[in-house]
This record gives structure tokens, C-alpha cells and sequence, in this order.
């Protein structure tokens, strides 16, 4: 298994962490693990297949979408 070492946790964090770990009957170390473990359930798949599939709809109106049409000649 791997190792991180966190370094410069400010002491009201790191205080709030025992109190977490002490809360759940977990060492700190445990307590970080689950933290961890828990956050990465959370991010996204390595590769990301989903795709948008991009619909159109036919107005009858000519338009370039440039800026100047989109938000008017000032900008806004």
C-alpha cells in the first residue's frame, strides 16, 4: 500500500480530525483512510464514455452566432 504525508495542517483541523476519529472509535490514521476512501467513491470513472448528444432545431433564421449578435454591440 502506498503512503501520503500531508504536512502544514492548520491546528484547528487537525484537532477537528481527532475529534472526528475519537467520535467514530477509529485511530486518526484510520479515520483519514476512511475520509479518503469515502471521497474517492466520488470521483469521476478514469474514462469518462458518456457523450452529449447535441440536438438542433430549424428556426428560419439566418444567424452567424457572433458575439455582436449574441450580447448586442456593447458587449453585454
Amino acid at each position: 500500500m502506498s503512503s501520503i504525508h500531508i504536512r502544514e495542517i492548520e491546528p484547528a483541523t487537525l484537532a477537528a480530525l481527532k475529534r472526528l476519529a475519537r467520535i467514530h472509535h477509529r485511530s486518526l490514521q484510520g479515520e483519514l483512510r476512511a475520509i479518503l476512501a469515502r471521497e474517492a467513491r466520488l470521483a469521476p470513472p478514469e474514462e469518462d464514455t458518456r457523450s452529449l448528444d447535441l440536438v438542433t432545431v430549424n428556426t428560419g433564421l439566418a444567424t452567424s452566432w457572433n458575439r455582436d449578435e449574441i450580447y448586442g454591440p456593447e458587449g453585454r
